[in-house]
């Protein structure tokens, strides 16, 4: 039996918490352009990643039935039985009001409206139906996971202007082919779970092209933040490099010789470093709007 502590702590799925972090704090330094309020951002990153640690609570406890089928989620606690459904769900419920209450008394309304729109389509939307019904429930669940960046820039905005819209499809975009390569090389979870992401519903070779095509939207998109004058050509020349390299390495797939599951294990690896390395990027090197590359052209 996990003691106590450790099992609430890992019902909250805390490698997901801390991957949202970094997005959050990108965003919003992003948006503070060097003007940073710690108190704000205090705030802002432990009221998200209460929120965030809510979401994954209860869909611990939505998820139990399949998670006892897959080799990956079979040793969960709400599936082992070391926590109860209830107990979860209760500590899920506490988590979100504490998180909510967090964003409301010190963000403003627009941040919190995303991060409500956020858990609303993870928890509801997503967790309920669409990831158990639909092979497009990774592309509904995509909006929930491209949520923190924008939460993170719009507290300090106060507004949904160009660059929160650009993270926004941005993140969005990116959790395509992070999602599909991990049901690729994650294949016989998937399927005895019976769970029909693309990989399974459709095939493998499909769930490559939309690898291939996700990727390269992706890297046009992140491009549009230099382009708009939010980031320097430092965001441009790293955007540019990890996401060529992500690109390519998303091309050997299509090689006849090519072992699936270690190809897809690296595509899903990178994918991490790439948008780690793209939301610090983005938090170094702010730039005054006044100087876009179109304004500087002109």
């Amino acid at each position: 039996m996990k003691p106590i502590f450790r099992r609430y702590l890992t019902v909250t799925k805390p490698g997901i918490i801390m991957g949202n972090l970094i997005s959050v704090a990108g965003g919003f330094l992003l948006a503070s352009r060097g003007e940073i309020d710690i108190l704000l951002m205090t705030a802002t990153l432990l009221g998200l990643s209460l929120v965030v640690a809510s979401g994954c609570a209860i869909n611990n406890c939505i998820d139990r039935d399949i998670d006892a089928k897959m080799q990956r989620t079979r040793t969960r606690v709400t599936v082992t039985g070391e926590m109860s459904a209830k107990a979860a769900f209760w500590h899920g419920i506490v988590l979100g009001v504490a998180g909510f209450s967090l964003l409301v008394a010190y963000t403003n309304p627009t941040a919190v409206f995303f991060a409500a729109l956020g858990y609303v389509v993870y928890v509801g939307l997503y967790s309920l139906y669409m990831k158990r019904n639909s092979v497009y429930g990774t592309l509904v669940g995509s909006l929930s996971g491209a949520v923190p960046p924008v939460v993170g820039y719009c507290a300090v905005s106060a507004q949904f202007d160009t660059a929160a819209a650009i993270l926004l499809v941005m993140f969005s975009l990116w959790q395509m082919p992070h999602s599909y390569a991990i049901a690729i090389f994650r294949f016989k979870d998937y399927e005895a779970a019976n769970i029909p992401v693309l990989p399974v519903a459709e095939g493998i070779g499909k769930a490559k092209h939309h690898i291939v095509l996700y990727i390269a939207v992706f890297a046009l998109v992140t491009l549009l933040l230099p382009i708009s004058g939010y980031t320097g050509l430092g965001f441009m020349a790293v955007a540019c490099t990890t996401s060529f390299w992500w690109l390519l390495m998303a091309l050997r797939g299509y090689r006849s010789d090519i072992d699936v599951n270690g190809w897809a294990r690296q595509v899903f690896g990178f994918s991490i470093l790439n948008i780690t390395v793209l939301s610090i990027a983005m938090a170094v090197d702010y730039h005054d709007t006044a100087t876009s590359l179109f304004a500087i052209a002109l």
